[in-house]
């Protein structure tokens, strides 16, 4: 698989809801390959040009937990709090923003078998739940910033996205979408 940059409209898009559960073991599995091959943390399946709503995340790597974690159909139902914290996407890379969020949130999802769960997350899986969530709904960090600082890396986007542009034709596209 192949993380799509920005410029490509698969990222501006709302992911459609999961409804059949069996292929998602094999597209998970590529999608945490994928991710760990990139050096990322989370990963929003339309980052793959998958119109799923489907995100996988590992912050094992920085703070003290060996789950990974695979969320269908989320939704975050409430938050509450403010924290401001340095991103970075792997479909803008090299940007990295201050953004703010909230410090904690309620999410509902499901699980890759269909089940249904509803937790409070906070810390830098709260964080990477909702920049993947905002993925899934196809906002992206310089979203989330000030026009002053979106000006700061307009030129940064700009090469992003002739650079995507140029990598990649419609035929190459169509290979990547693997479900």
């Amino acid at each position: 698989m192949v993380v799509i940059k920005y410029g490509d409209p698969m990222l501006r898009k709302k992911c459609a809801k999961v409804t059949d559960f069996s292929n998602l073991p094999i597209l998970v599995d590529d999608m945490f390959d994928t991710m760990y091959e990139e050096e990322g943390i989370g990963l929003a399946a339309n980052q793959v040009g998958v119109d799923l709503n489907l995100m996988v995340i590992d912050v094992s790597h920085t703070v003290e937990t060996d789950d990974t974690h695979t969320f269908v159909n989320g939704e975050i139902t409430d938050s509450w709090g403010d924290s401001v914290f340095e991103e970075g996407c792997l479909s803008i890379p090299e940007v990295r923003l201050e953004v703010k969020r909230p410090e904690f949130i309620k999410f509902k999802y499901q699980t890759i078998d269909g089940n249904e769960k509803e937790e409070e997350f906070t810390g830098l899986l709260g964080r990477a739940i909702q920049h993947e969530i905002d993925h899934l709904n196809g906002i992206l960090i310089i979203d989330r910033v000030s026009p002053i600082v979106r000006m700061q890396v307009k030129k940064q986007l700009k090469e992003i996205e002739k650079e995507s542009k140029q990598k990649k034709t419609p035929k190459d596209r169509k290979e990547s979408f693997v479900l």
